[in-house]
């Protein structure tokens, strides 16, 4: 079994990721406690391969990180790099995120999750992408998921990620999408 050490300290993000990994004979581990990485990328792909390129050089182990984010349309991209810090509270970034939208007809967004497994040399060994596309609701619906995933209506389905079952969101989400063109080469590894 291969150890594979997860660039986050979140037990919730471990479970999560362990889910799309479970046919594969890897031993996923939180990072340790006490290191801290600071994302100062300028693109999703930038911060998940510096988190695991800084928690591979320090623990001398494989890493696995990503990075995710929402972007819109009509709001030049944001909050992208900045979607866990657009407001202290989920429901302080959905306020925010549709007062910024107001009325714009232009509702388009897509989720982004970018992966990247470093070597326990500090090289990036691969990384991947996965974009969900959606549009922006006017108010919440659902009552299932995270973040922003109330007000995320993927049209394709006709239904908020909020709405769908944990097993059709980790299908066709962002993390998903990036999981599914990452797997393969994962396994050649």
């Amino acid at each position: 079994m291969k150890k594979l050490i997860l660039a986050t300290g979140n037990p919730g993000k471990l479970q999560e990721i362990a889910e799309y990994l479970t046919d594969l004979d890897i031993d996923l581990q939180l990072k340790p406690e006490s290191l801290e990485i600071e994302e100062t990328g300028t693109t999703f792909e930038e911060n998940a391969e510096l988190k695991a390129t800084q928690i591979a050089l320090a623990t001398g182990e494989w890493s696995i990180a990503d990075d995710s984010g929402l972007e819109v349309t009509a709001l030049g991209g944001a909050p992208g790099l900045y979607s866990a810090r657009y407001g202290r509270t989920d429901r302080e970034r959905i306020e925010r995120l549709t007062r910024e939208l107001g009325d714009d007809p232009d509702r388009s967004a897509r989720f982004v999750c970018v992966i990247a497994i470093a070597r326990p040399d500090g090289s990036i060994a691969l990384s991947a992408t996965g974009i969900c596309p959606g549009e922006i609701l006017t108010g919440p619906r659902g009552s299932g998921g995270f973040g922003y995933d109330p007000i995320f209506y993927v049209p394709e389905y006709g239904l908020t990620f909020a709405e769908m079952s944990p097993d059709l969101k980790r299908r066709i989400s962002h993390r998903g999408r990036a999981f599914e063109n990452l797997l393969p080469e994962l396994q050649d590894l």
